[in-house]
């Protein structure tokens, strides 16, 4: 029950994050800064709402969830993509966040591969065949 409260945290933060900075124009820092910032307080003097586990962790894949809705709409143009990519960013947080320590930017490397997985399947999608590039022929003059 807990692991799937943080599917679901993962999956609203990417896209409240991403309608209050598209939508609402809000910008992209602004948005994430804002609503990280909420749920923050929330969690800080309600600590006794949740488990210890989750009063610890949702904050954490809140934050870093927002990082994946402060991408353009140009980039991720749907909701979603967006939604996607919190999920594999909570599945990520879950399964390899001891690997990502001593890195600077955990959380961040975290939704930037997140957002990677979700434009790499929009765009193979997309593609109906993949085609094969011919090989570079330089022209010859007529004489």
């Amino acid at each position: 029950m807990e692991i799937s409260i943080l599917f679901f945290t993962g999956i609203i933060s990417a896209i409240l994050t991403y309608v209050v900075n598209n939508k609402y124009r809000q910008g992209a820092v602004r948005a994430s800064a804002g609503l990280s910032l909420l749920v923050g307080l929330f969690f800080y003097f309600f600590p006794e709402l949740f488990s210890h586990y989750l009063t610890k962790n949702i904050p954490i894949v809140f934050i870093g969830a927002t990082f994946i809705g402060m991408v353009s709409s140009k980039i991720l143009p749907s909701y979603l993509l967006v939604g996607f990519s919190g999920f594999i960013f909570s599945i990520i947080y879950l399964n390899a966040s001891p690997f990502f320590k001593g890195y600077g930017g955990a959380l961040g490397t975290t939704a930037a591969i997140s957002v990677l997985v979700s434009l790499s399947l929009a765009v193979v999608s997309k593609s109906e065949k993949i085609k094969r590039i011919k090989k570079y022929r330089p022209c010859r003059k007529n004489k």
